[in-house]
């Protein structure tokens, strides 16, 4: 005798990613002791960093600033992956076997950064076992932060992508009330990042803008406001 009985299939619903930004770090004190394989760097508003097939030869400590990565496909198509701020590392794929650049690293505000020799920081992390567990702890947070990327890449709307990318670029916090926009970002690369077209961008962005949730005042700068957490938040 079948006694199965058929239940109900749930469909689960699509998960709020976080837009909470990984804990910074203060990369500058603990680099001052390093005097050889260390070199700090300023860079202008877009300037070249490193390119995608260059040799990787160095980790990249972000003290002050912005930085994109982006992607270029073999088509010449872009995709922005990234977009980092003060107390963030970038181009360590070297420390894990990477020959080249994966990404180009552009600056899209005035920046401060130290670049740190392949040989000079595997030794740091060997010699130092404080620096080597921050190192690992910050890897693993912006891991966290990529697979957050990913599930809202996957089961999110094009509008709830790009208002939780407006929070993540401005560095929102369940504290803040308004908060502004990293310069140089414009709906190219909002729509680059998002995943959509530039017309989908430009109507999100007129409807956020009529709702009260970001405007472009202060000289033109985009701010964003409280409210647009509910975007992200709803179901």
């Amino acid at each position: 005798m079948n006694t199965r009985t058929n239940s109900p299939v749930v469909k689960p619903k699509a998960p709020v990613a976080a837009v909470e930004k990984a804990p910074l770090f203060d990369w500058g004190t603990l680099l001052t002791g390093i005097s050889r394989g260390r070199t700090d760097l300023e860079y202008g508003l877009q300037r070249k960093i490193f390119i995608q097939g260059q040799p990787a030869d160095s980790v990249f400590f972000l003290l002050r600033g912005k930085v994109q990565l982006s992607v270029t496909s073999s088509e010449g198509k872009e995709a922005i992956v990234a977009t980092l701020g003060a107390g963030e590392i970038f181009g360590e794929g070297c420390l894990a076997g990477q020959p080249v650049r994966m990404a180009t690293a552009t600056s899209v505000e005035d920046c401060t950064l130290s670049r740190v020799e392949k040989a000079t920081i595997a030794r740091m992390l060997h010699d130092q076992q404080g620096v080597a567990e921050l190192f690992v702890t910050h890897l693993l947070v912006r891991n966290i932060r990529y697979e957050a990327d990913l599930v809202d890449q996957l089961f999110n709307s094009s509008e709830k992508r790009l208002a939780r990318i407006l929070l993540l670029l401005s560095h929102f916090t369940k504290q803040s009330e308004t908060e502004t926009v990293a310069a140089g970002i414009n709906q190219e690369n909002l729509a680059q990042m998002v995943g959509t077209t530039r017309s989908r961008i430009s109507h999100f962005m007129n409807k956020f803008r009529k709702l009260g949730f970001i405007d472009y005042e202060n000289g033109g700068a985009l701010t964003v406001q409280r409210g647009l957490l509910s975007v992200v938040l709803r179901d």
